[in-house]
């Protein structure tokens, strides 16, 4: 004699919640295989630091499990950006105070000469979360100015100036780390 499956003797509309249930969380991770990398990606270019954008992207995804069944699939990945965004941002106002370093620096920073590489990474520090958080959707993630604009809660003008001054900002420091004066 077999064994029943459990599942046969459990009433016919718990086995049909069981199965819903195993049906959204199938799609839930089939997008977090698809999408990890890349929303890990977009969070380090707004961070900088790649265990940050780990504890974002792990934030991100928790609160889209939490709000999966009523997540409409067509809205999956603006909310998706948009909970990362959130999340980025409201870190960087908990983190504004001082850094703490372990050592008091004895001098002065060296001055950057123009043969090094450029860092992009020290040039987007030198941005606003805010600026960061345009450039990667409008650069990195190729955001159209009407979504970033509703992704941000800002108008399109808004995102098209903002947008212009980070560019700018960026260009002026990229140009300190690359053209030598003669």
């Amino acid at each position: 004699m077999g064994r029943a499956n459990p599942s046969d003797r459990e009433p016919p509309a718990r086995r049909r919640v069981r199965r819903a249930t195993t049906s959204w969380e199938a799609e839930y991770s089939e997008y977090f295989a698809l999408r990890a990398v890349p929303l890990r990606r977009l969070a380090y270019v707004l961070c900088g630091d790649w265990h940050l954008s780990e504890d974002l992207v792990q934030v991100t995804f928790l609160k889209l499990y939490q709000h999966w069944p009523r997540i409409r699939a067509e809205t999956v990945d603006a909310y998706s950006r948009r909970v990362l965004i959130n999340s980025y941002l409201s870190k960087t106002r908990r983190l504004r105070g001082e850094q703490i370093v372990a050592e008091v620096p004895d001098r002065a920073a060296a001055e950057v000469s123009v043969t090094e590489a450029v860092d992009l990474g020290r040039a987007m520090a030198v941005l606003t979360p805010k600026q960061r958080t345009l450039l990667a959707l409008r650069f990195i993630e190729d955001v159209s100015v009407a979504e970033t604009a509703g992704l941000l809660g800002i108008s399109e003008g808004t995102v098209k100036s903002q947008t212009f001054r980070a560019a700018r900002t960026l260009r002026a420091h990229l140009g300190v780390y690359t053209h030598s004066e003669e």
